[in-house]
């Protein structure tokens, strides 16, 4: 069967045409994933796929993930699963140790903004939805960074940002306790440049709730700047906002674009089973890139 996808939005965001047994083939994968880089988020329907099936599909895509480098502050590994499959929800009967953290999902962020290579992509897939909201939506960070003016670009690729796990949970729990706080700063910082210089050619905003400040710049006008960049980024040109069905496949290239879950019902039973695909390349600025090379 031939693959075929119907663009979303302009400029993110494809609905992929393929049946379950063609996509669990992965004779289309190499395409897939070119798709997949140059669209941001694809979405397949009806698909219903199973973990084993899910796992088939993310490997023929890269590197699955088992288990995960994020530990809590008592020194658990915070695990994608044991066979590579998270479950994603709030409940802490699900998944006691990330449902402390997930809330964070509802403000926009990209994976993996603690670890020195991101993750490549994410699969996501529903085992129960929320009655009410809980839309996920995508927004190309590629995009954001080619539509700003050039002397601009030229610039914020000079910068650092400095992540943190404060920093990501805080805007969406601002009545966290005191031992709250503690344990999320009890997570180690990252800096990575604000422009990624990938091995494509091709450059994006390192965009991310996590980022916390900008190295070397005052505070005042670093929070200015990562504010002005995130409204910026997250422009409805630049987004894809998907509404779930039962069935659905959604992966997302978590290097070129951020995600967010949209609000739902408290005490929701919503529940996704995720895949992540292990980094391929590190967040590399442009002058890093261009000393490589030389």
């Amino acid at each position: 069967m031939a693959l075929t996808s119907v663009d979303l939005t302009p400029r993110i965001g494809s609905e992929v045409k393929l049946d379950k047994a063609a996509l669990l083939g992965g004779a289309h994968a190499a395409e897939i994933r070119k798709l997949l880089v140059t669209r941001g988020a694809l979405v397949f329907r009806g698909l219903n796929l199973s973990d084993e099936e899910l796992r088939t599909v993310a490997r023929s895509l890269g590197d699955l993930r088992i288990g995960s480098a994020k530990r809590a502050a008592d020194g658990k590994v915070l695990n994608e699963g044991e066979e590579g499959v998270l479950k994603v929800s709030l409940d802490p009967k699900v998944n006691p140790e990330y449902a402390r953290f997930l809330f964070g999902n509802l403000l926009w962020h990209m994976d993996g903004t603690y670890e020195p290579v991101p993750p490549f992509a994410t699969l996501f897939t529903p085992t129960r939805l929320s009655q009410e909201g809980g839309d996920t939506m995508f927004a190309s960070t590629y995009a954001a960074y080619e539509d700003l003016p050039k002397d601009e670009q030229e610039r914020l690729a000079t910068l650092r940002v400095v992540h943190t796990m404060q920093a990501a949970l805080f805007p969406a729990k601002r009545d966290c306790t005191p031992e709250e706080f503690a344990v999320w700063s009890s997570y180690p910082q990252r800096v990575h440049p604000l422009v990624w210089q990938h091995k494509s050619g091709r450059r994006s905003l390192v965009l991310s709730t996590s980022g916390a400040w900008v190295e070397g710049m005052h505070a005042a006008e670093s929070h200015d700047l990562l504010q002005r960049l995130m409204a910026h980024a997250t422009q409805d040109k630049y987004t894809y906002r998907h509404k779930w069905q039962p069935g659905d496949l959604a992966i997302w290239d978590n290097t070129g674009c951020m995600h967010r879950a949209m609000p739902f019902e408290a005490g929701s039973k919503r529940e996704f089973h995720r895949c992540t695909l292990n980094g391929e390349e590190p967040v590399t600025a442009p002058k890093q890139a261009a000393e490589a090379v030389a």
